[in-house]
């Protein structure tokens, strides 16, 4: 999956989010992240995924947690996306994929036998230190926001 492992310092990034703010590592610190990487804006479940964890937003917040979604798209492409669904979360815009590689999550993929490279649609944590505190793949759309917030109470909670 990527080569990055819960303990390890995040990559350094920047990541300019469609609301005209840039969220980086070290802007970051002493607040824990929900990074959540989706391969694409408007797709049926990128759509679901953006939308359960805008329903989620607020609970996320509530932790203290900076919650952002990641794809390669460019930024006009997510205030679209944003604008048709109503999302609550400013999306972030990797459209270099610096970001995406760094985490390690550009990889060969494979789909009715035919391979590609592709986002692995993951979810990390980042605790206030800096470090990844948990890396969770979305093996199913439905329900995996509600997965990163429970691995986020376990986080803060210490376990």
């Amino acid at each position: 999956m990527t080569h990055l492992a819960p303990g390890d310092i995040s990559p350094d990034f920047s990541i300019e989010r469609d609301d005209g703010t840039v969220v980086t590592r070290d802007g970051l610190s002493g607040k824990p992240a929900v990074l959540f990487f989706y391969p694409e804006d408007d797709s049926g479940g990128c759509t679901d995924e953006n939308q359960e964890f805008s329903a989620l937003a607020q609970a996320f917040a509530a932790r203290g947690a900076v919650l952002v979604g990641i794809s390669p798209d460019d930024v006009a492409t997510h205030r679209k996306f944003r604008a048709k669904y109503g999302l609550t979360i400013p999306l972030g815009a990797d459209p270099e994929r610096q970001t995406i590689e760094a985490f390690g999550l550009w990889q060969l993929k494979k789909l009715y036998g035919r391979e590609f490279m592709g986002l692995v649609r993951t979810s990390v944590i980042i605790d206030a230190e800096g470090r990844i505190a948990r890396i969770i793949r979305a093996t199913r759309i439905k329900g995996h926001a509600e997965k990163v917030l429970t691995a986020l109470d376990d986080v803060l909670a210490g376990s």
